[in-house]
């Protein structure tokens, strides 16, 4: 019995042992933060009504929290839905529900939505209504008795059983209520219905000036070509208008927008009485942006309340956010200092006072607490790494940080502004999500996760800070295998984005950042990721460093990185590899091509090859116009520099790419056959712009087989 103990316990040993050295397999690298590896977590947390009680989704239930008494019950359940249903319409898993409050709720599916109604016996389940089939951008009022969606290219409103069509435009190539200028500007949607729930704003977006750009249906015989309308740098853009729409009187108007017809609408905001419009008009030279007020009735212009220039670019992303109990007091965030900021402006005065200040930037606005007069949001104030929250008051006094650890927080201010869910990531922090109160700062912890990885093989990770030729700090990371021996030479995958709007480097789980790095030094690599000049989150200084010459500054500055992985007596300087996706795909190929004795092998994914190629909007703002800019989009395109080529390169593309269409692939491809050059390619067919779900893991084997490959010697016979 004592052998049989001993023995036990020298077995369980044995196994904690392993477990604690597991390697991740490809498919866990892949995907495995979304399926056996994720962090536990709160889903779709949010406040019900104007309460301090909070839901959110945990398995198959949501459940609530009193901010007050950090009491927690069960809220609804899919059993309790499922209790009121046929056994033909029964649920599988409980559905995304959007809460009104503790007793009303609704949930969707496919085309019919589902009213929850709680009462004395418990939650009653009843059709509430449907939407046509294909029905997209499903927009409900304030009041919820309205209904806007979109229909192809047209826009309709259903308002109980009547259906009204709010746009009949025969030509297919007019659209109405979707997002416009291709999701630039921060625009995420294209309805806007009013406060009041009697005027429904929309976008119209007129693209028959716009060439036709063919993207191939390569799954169905013969192939379907399916025509979308890409305005590419420096040609034709497509033209906009706002449309008003007034229920009571069936009439629909388009506001005074005057100027050229292709300038941009952005930031489109009601003010809280129903009565204006705010729409941010730029230019298409994106230098010169005005905020215009317009009669929502008659869609006549007020006035311009005020206008932001530069020498470079405007990139207004938020629209306007009105104080508690306000209809003429605002804050606007722009970057007119340098740094995304805080502005509090009134629609007599103009500009009242600049609230946040400082060599950081705001990052979110969470809302308001209008007892206190303060403003919640996030900030970089600490460091670039990190997210913070904070309040200030509407004068700019009193900025005061709400959260305590080190890390990436993310937050959601109660109605009232007395309580802050704050959810957090660090290095060495899966997860944290907490119910804070705003004024004392006492905090009840909701959810503290466990670590996921655990068990397995993780690397070391060096937090690396480097100096761009102007002495910028820039921050990096340098991953090191679990049983590292600086006494060894290792191989080397650079992995860069160095883009805008994207930021690599961060405090928060994984500390890598990615399991596919982990993955890789489990297998004898090192792995180096870092953010150069041009990338987000560093102010407009930083980010603007790279116009009018996309590529150069960034390489620059990723060549700092190169120098300090060949300073290192552990590092192959033979045995570089780098690797990069869209933005990052343009900088890995321009580095194998520039920089030819730098790296032995590299992946492009989804690749930039010339910029006159590229989308009008995000172009045009960095690069200028190809007439304007000539030189600048010469030395960034890449055709004809493809017999630089010294190392071994593959390009991979999504077939169904409708954001870096596939004719940049197709067209280097050609000036490397013209130029006697061997390189590697691939495609996924039925993909856009990324590989995801399932392929994504063949993709990511595909790219360490084209690295081992090559950054791997050869065993010895």
């Amino acid at each position: 019995m004592k052998f049989f103990t001993f023995t036990f316990f020298l077995l369980a040993g044995s196994s904690l042992c392993f477990s604690q050295h597991q390697k991740y397999t490809m498919a866990e690298a892949v995907n495995g933060l979304r399926s056996n590896l994720a962090v536990e977590n709160l889903s779709q947390p949010s406040w019900l009504g104007n309460t301090d009680q909070l839901a959110y989704r945990k398995g198959n239930a949501y459940f609530v929290s009193a901010a007050h008494t950090a009491k927690t019950d069960t809220l609804v359940s899919l059993h309790h839905i499922n209790l009121t249903l046929p056994s033909s319409g029964k649920l599988a898993s409980i559905p995304s529900i959007t809460f009104n409050d503790d007793r009303t709720a609704f949930y969707r599916t496919d085309s019919t939505y589902w009213k929850l109604e709680k009462n004395n016996t418990g939650w009653q389940v009843k059709k509430w209504f449907s939407v046509p089939a294909g029905a997209d951008n499903v927009t409900l009022s304030k009041n919820q008795e309205v209904v806007v969606y979109t229909l192809k290219n047209n826009l309709l409103m259903q308002q109980g059983s009547r259906i009204i069509r709010i746009t009949a435009d025969q030509n297919e190539d007019i659209v109405n209520g979707v997002a416009v200028h291709r999701n630039e500007f921060g625009i995420d949607r294209g309805i806007f219905i009013s406060p009041d729930g009697n005027r429904i704003a929309f976008y119209r977006m007129d693209q028959t000036m716009v060439k036709d750009y063919p993207i191939i249906d390569w799954s169905v015989t013969p192939a379907v070509n399916h025509l979308i309308k890409y305005p590419m740098a420096g040609q034709a853009s497509h033209e906009v208008k706002l449309g008003v729409y007034d229920i009571r009187s069936g009439k629909t108007v388009f506001l005074n927008t005057a100027g050229p017809k292709d300038q941009y609408l952005t930031a489109v905001t009601w003010s809280p009485d129903s009565r204006n419009i705010f729409v941010g008009i730029l230019n298409r030279d994106q230098n010169d942006m005005k905020m215009n007020m317009y009669e929502a009735k008659s869609g006549n212009l007020i006035k311009t309340l005020f206008e932001e220039t530069s020498d470079k670019y405007v990139e207004p992303q938020h629209p306007l956010v009105f104080l508690p109990g306000s209809d003429k007091d605002f804050i606007w965030q722009s970057q007119r200092t340098g740094y995304n900021h805080l502005f509090l402006y009134n629609t007599d005065k103009g500009f009242v006072r600049q609230v946040t200040k400082g060599d950081w930037l705001v990052t979110d606005v969470m809302g308001f607490n209008a007892r206190k007069n303060e403003i919640y949001f996030a900030s970089t104030k600490e460091t670039p790494l990190e997210r913070h929250l904070y309040k200030i008051s509407y004068d700019g006094s009193g900025l005061k940080r709400l959260d305590k650890t080190a890390g990436m927080h993310v937050g959601i201010l109660s109605p009232t502004g007395d309580f802050l869910y704050d959810s957090f990531a660090s290095s060495d922090v899966p997860r944290n999500i907490s119910l804070l109160n705003t004024h004392s700062l006492k905090s009840t912890t909701l959810l503290n996760a466990k670590d996921p990885l655990r068990n397995y093989d993780r690397p070391e990770i060096r937090n690396i800070t480097l100096k761009a030729d102007d002495g910028t700090p820039l921050y990096g990371k340098l991953m090191l295998p679990a049983d590292f021996d600086p006494a060894k030479k290792y191989p080397v995958i650079v992995y860069l984005y160095n883009g805008p709007h994207l930021q690599l480097i961060t405090n928060t789980f994984p500390a890598s950042g990615n399991l596919w790095y982990e993955y890789m030094t489990q297998n004898g690599y090192l792995v180096f990721s870092m953010d150069g000049r041009g990338s987000s989150n560093r102010g407009m200084k930083f980010e603007q460093a790279v116009f009018r010459q996309l590529g150069e500054v960034e390489m620059k500055d990723q060549l700092k990185g190169v120098e300090y992985l060949k300073s290192l007596p552990y590092v192959d300087a033979d045995r570089m590899g780098v690797h990069g996706w869209s933005f990052g795909g343009f900088m890995t190929t321009s580095l194998m091509l520039k920089y030819p004795e730098v790296f032995k092998a590299a992946v492009a994914g989804g690749p930039v090859m010339d910029w006159s190629l590229y989308e009008v909007m995000y172009t045009e703002r960095y690069m200028d116009t190809p007439q304007t800019n000539p030189d600048g989009y010469a030395n960034a395109a890449l055709f004809d520099k493809v017999q630089n080529l010294k190392g071994h390169l593959m390009l991979i593309h999504g077939t169904q790419d409708d954001v870096v269409v596939w004719q940049h692939s197709v067209k280097f491809l050609k000036s490397a056959v013209d130029h006697g050059v061997q390189l590697d390619y691939f495609i996924y067919p039925g993909h856009q712009h990324n590989v995801l779900g399932k392929d994504r893991v063949h993709l990511m084997q595909k790219v360490t087989d084209y690295f081992d490959l090559y950054l791997k010697k050869s065993p010895k016979p």
